[in-house]
């Protein structure tokens, strides 16, 4: 068996609500090789004291005031030693609790495993999977047509991933993966569901400001005029899911 050892990092902010659903989640898995890294942005809110019940199955924990969540980001990477990393943030969940075993046991040695999401609403009821659906075969150039992994469902071996790049308030984590994706030379789709996700973050709060982002992001790492036509597809096949949906949940 694969078994190498994956760093679990939960990033908060004053979720005292769903704090410990994540947790749990995380500390449940029958996989026996897993750090797990809790970075809290100094909650005021009942947080820190849900996150002290369960020291003990706590790796690190850190509780201090950051630069907001990319920040808390990097600052779990640095607090990280396992092979792989995982960001599983406040409100989401592992799928199962034998969720890491299956990735693993889906192939050896790979540089990224990847998965697909079901999607949540605040009441933590399922909305069904996202609207783009995971590609057969990811690679770097995969998000061109918009973001067809979920952050959640990404399991990255540390020694590829860098930095997230702060100059992105909202949307570092697609440049992220992106730079890790260009560096990997065995990409695993584990054809799982590997994770819950709940929406309503930070990039839908801020949409617009998000897809501005994004836009720098994909013309850094595939031209512009290449990144100005696939905005037009995209923009064509939103147009027929929401005709045929009438919803856009990612």
């Amino acid at each position: 068996m694969h078994t190498p050892t994956l760093t679990v990092i939960t990033v908060v902010y004053n979720n005292v609500r769903d704090i410990e659903r994540t947790i749990t989640s995380v500390v449940r898995q029958t996989y026996p090789h897993i750090e797990y890294i809790i970075v809290d942005g100094n909650s005021t809110d009942g947080t820190v004291d849900v996150i002290k019940r369960y020291t003990k199955h706590l790796s690190k924990w850190v509780s201090e005031p950051d630069k907001g969540i990319y920040d808390a980001m990097n600052k779990g990477l640095a607090l990280a030693t396992g092979s792989y990393v995982l960001f599983m943030n406040s409100g989401d969940e592992m799928y199962a609790e034998d969720t890491v075993a299956q990735v693993f046991n889906s192939a050896p040695d790979a540089d990224i495993y990847y998965g697909e999401t079901e999607m949540y609403n605040e009441h933590w009821q399922s909305l069904g999977l996202r609207r783009h659906a995971i590609p057969a075969q990811f690679n770097w150039r995969s998000f061109r047509f918009g973001m067809n992994i979920s952050h959640q469902a990404i399991y990255i071996r540390r020694s590829i991933v860098g930095r997230y790049d702060l100059r992105y308030r909202l949307s570092a984590d697609i440049d992220w993966i992106i730079r890790a994706a260009k560096k990997a030379n065995k990409i695993v789709n584990t054809r799982l569901i590997v994770a819950k996700y709940l929406v309503g973050g930070m990039s839908k709060k801020h949409h617009w400001e998000s897809l501005k982002e994004r836009f720098q992001i994909f013309t850094k790492h595939y031209g512009l005029f290449p990144n100005i036509l696939n905005h037009l597809i995209i923009a064509v096949n939103w147009a027929i899911y929401y005709v045929r949906h009438g919803r856009t949940n990612d």
